[in-house]
């Protein structure tokens, strides 16, 4: 299943809708605006918190934490030996692990488990400017999750950006 994400550069306290490949509305990214630290929450259509996504504090590399239900699900960090530059390291509450590689700022990289690729994140699908699209390949994957990773990493990425023209 593909969702289309219609990217843009996003200050705390934008919202913005992503769709599934029918063009209906599949998850609300909601940016809170007011808060210490860069916190968004993924909804569904109806409005429920599917996943709340925070920039983590005190840390000694970026990460950030996804929460499902107040509980951990998931640290992403940029991975500390990498001959790709962008490369970033998943680890789930349990201990899975998922590799995200690729050209993160041109919206083209993968979400892999164990060489298994579960998500394909691309722009090639849309002619439409600041389009691109999270094809979630596994159909028993948390999509919800890939979506979130996506949105995650791609932030990381900017800040990094932003930082080093600092």
């Amino acid at each position: 299943m593909k969702y289309l994400v219609r990217d843009k550069v996003l200050a705390i306290g934008d919202d913005y809708w992503i769709e599934d490949e029918e063009g209906r509305h599949a998850f609300l990214v909601d940016g809170k605006a007011l808060r210490f630290r860069d916190t968004l929450e993924l909804k569904d259509p109806d409005g429920r918190i599917l996943i709340t996504l925070r920039e983590k504090m005190l840390s000694l590399r970026d990460a950030m934490t996804l929460e499902r239900d107040d509980r951990r699900l998931a640290v992403i960090r940029k991975k500390r030996f990498s001959l790709l530059r962008n490369h970033y390291l998943v680890t789930l509450a349990e201990g899975t692990e998922l590799d995200v590689s690729g050209r993160i700022l041109d919206r083209e990289f993968k979400v892999e488990y164990a060489g298994e690729l579960l998500a394909l994140i691309s722009r090639q699908w849309y002619r439409i400017r600041e389009t691109y699209a999270v094809d979630v390949v596994r159909e028993d994957a948390d999509a919800a999750l890939l979506v979130a990773v996506a949105v995650c990493v791609i932030r990381m990425a900017e800040k990094e950006r932003e930082d080093d023209a600092s």
